[in-house]
């Protein structure tokens, strides 16, 4: 591991510029809020093809998730530690960034099996990052996917290590098992999501949102929360599958534009759902945005307008797509329709 690292450090420093370009960072691209004002606009219309099989596609890519999931984390002493790693881990789920990261790297010309790693690594993250979200000193959430939440089963204690182990196993993962993959383009990918999870991302989204709580929290402050909390580590997904797929820069930033804009819809849709889903449907109680006193879209733009926006960011998600081969922007097309519960 460590002579990969040293070779992909060298490589990254002396050659990015001959393999990608003068590249440069590709981080959140909009430095003004998204929210324009209550008169949004639908640019496109959402009409998903119905040529592609995107149930069938969806489904697929997450069987040969869980099953790379259950292969990468095995039963091992110490026996609990690895039951509480691999509870949350392989409990199911949509798998959205590691499909989005396998959609990116497939829709720039590579495969599956080129970022299968690393889209594994990418739900190791998040998982660490909801077992800890979940814990009492976070959002104290008693059910994730259905199931009881982690330290409900093994213990707080516990559940603090496995998010370490996951998260060490992430970055041991993508570096001992990713395959044909230029080192320089594996190293910035690292780059991509780890910058994604620290203070300038998952990290500093969280500790907004912790210390807002019963707080009035203006629209602007909202929208930093979920950009560092959701949005990022979405744009991280998408950008790393497509620089391991051999994308250019131009394609890179598209995706992460794309990623951004699906992201906060994502989030956006996230925060109706708590108004209105169900238990049954979510996997989880509703209404603990509300019990906790958190900011949410619904709470200050009202519902119908949370809607609007939505369906807006997601036909601006879509424009990006423009660009691409339509056939090979299929899945990326229909996931940002599900993603926001259109499709």
């Amino acid at each position: 591991m460590a002579a990969l690292l040293n070779t992909a450090i060298y490589g990254f420093k002396n050659h990015t510029r001959m393999a990608f370009g003068p590249l440069r960072h590709v981080g959140n691209s909009s430095s003004s809020s998204l929210v324009q004002s209550n008169h949004l606009k639908i640019k496109s219309k959402i009409s998903p093809s119905p040529v592609f099989a995107f149930e069938e596609y969806k489904t697929l890519k997450i069987e040969r998730i869980n099953k790379a999931l259950d292969e990468a984390v095995p039963l091992k002493h110490p026996t609990i530690l690895h039951e509480a790693m691999r509870y949350t881990l392989l409990a199911g789920g949509e798998r959205l960034c590691s499909t989005l990261c396998i959609a990116s790297c497939e829709l720039v010309g590579g495969n599956e099996s080129l970022v299968m790693p690393m889209a594994c690594a990418l739900e190791m993250m998040t998982t660490a990052e909801l077992v800890a979200d979940d814990l009492p000193c976070m959002d104290d959430d008693d059910i994730r996917c259905g199931k009881p939440t982690n330290h409900k089963v093994f213990g707080v204690g516990t559940s603090v290590i496995a998010c370490h182990d996951l998260i060490y196993l992430a970055i041991e993962h993508i570096l001992t098992k990713t395959k044909d993959v230029e080192p320089n383009r594996l190293i910035q990918a690292i780059i991509e999501i780890f910058k994604s999870m620290g203070a300038a991302g998952v990290s500093a989204g969280q500790f907004a949102d912790m210390h807002s709580e019963g707080k009035e929290v203006s629209l602007r402050e909202l929208e930093f929360i979920h950009q560092h909390k959701t949005v990022k580590m979405i744009q991280a997904s998408l950008v790393s599958g497509a620089i391991v797929g051999g994308g250019t820069e131009v394609e890179i930033e598209r995706l992460n534009k794309y990623g951004e804009k699906v992201g906060l819809a994502f989030q956006v849709w996230d925060d109706i759902l708590d108004v209105t889903g169900s238990p049954e449907t979510l996997g989880r109680n509703l209404g603990g945005d509300a019990l906790r006193g958190k900011a949410t879209y619904p709470k200050l733009i009202g519902l119908d307008e949370s809607e609007k926006f939505a369906k807006q960011l997601v036909a601006d998600a879509i424009q990006e797509l423009a660009y691409f081969d339509s056939a090979r922007a299929d899945p990326l097309y229909h996931l940002a329709n599900s993603i926001a519960g259109f499709v």
